[in-house]
């Protein structure tokens, strides 16, 4: 998680917040796999759990220069919602940079990176949104520790600049990173929303006619309701 996680006081962990996650896929067909870590024992959040690299927004993030832009599509679903397209978008990149080491990115100079960029500057890169697809959006229930208003993202890991079995730079909120075979990632411990996304993932991959909407599960309040972002 950025900076913006770390500093929050205890009243406001409880409220709903904005997130981004990435599904990063490596591979097609039979030989897919996508990228999950497991968060620690003691975590308030889905503890043990396998999850994708994803967080919460931090301030700065609707101020990231977007070297290429989301997809035109992708932008207008997202703004059916009051957080910024791009600064979910960096969210995204951002949180994967931080919680794996790798950079969704294009060649560029970028000499004012905010801290939680720099190490992603250094490689000489800004980052990339073009490769992302938004194809999700849910918000936790009420009662968890942690609520967070998350839009999930596809991405092919081709459009990642560098060696993508390195994960030298994460940070430590994710154990056990690993390529999963997508036909095997069912058998993870797994929260629900993870393996509802997970097939709506399976669904774009397999080349199925997309749907003209994205699929929302909104439980910002006590009642649960399914409904669908044209």
């Amino acid at each position: 998680m950025g900076s913006g996680m770390e500093t929050e006081s205890t009243a406001d962990k409880s409220a709903l917040r904005d997130a981004a996650t990435i599904l990063l896929v490596r591979g097609q067909g039979a030989d897919a796999r996508v990228l999950m870590g497991q968060r620690g024992a003691s975590a308030a959040f889905m503890p043990d759990k396998f999850v994708f690299p994803g967080g919460a927004l931090d301030l700065g993030d609707g101020a990231i220069p977007l070297a290429r832009p989301l997809p035109p599509a992708c932008h207008a679903r997202l703004s059916q919602g009051h957080a910024s397209p791009n600064a979910l978008a960096a969210a995204a990149i951002r949180e994967l940079w931080e919680e794996t080491g790798l950079a969704l990115g294009v060649p560029g100079h970028w000499p004012d990176a905010p801290p939680d960029w720099q190490g992603f500057a250094a490689r000489g890169l800004v980052p990339n949104a073009s490769a992302l697809r938004y194809i999700f959006r849910a918000i936790t229930p009420p009662g968890r520790p942690r609520r967070f208003d998350a839009r999930f993202f596809l991405a092919d890991a081709a459009a990642v600049h560098g060696d993508l079995d390195d994960f030298s730079q994460a940070c430590d909120e994710l154990r056990h990173l690993q390529w999963v075979a997508l036909r095997d990632a069912r058998r993870l411990n797994l929260p629900f929303i993870t393996e509802v996304v997970l097939a709506e993932a399976q669904a774009h991959l397999a080349g199925e006619e997309m749907a003209p909407s994205v699929p929302f599960f909104d439980n910002s309040t006590e009642v649960s309701v399914f409904r669908r972002i044209a």
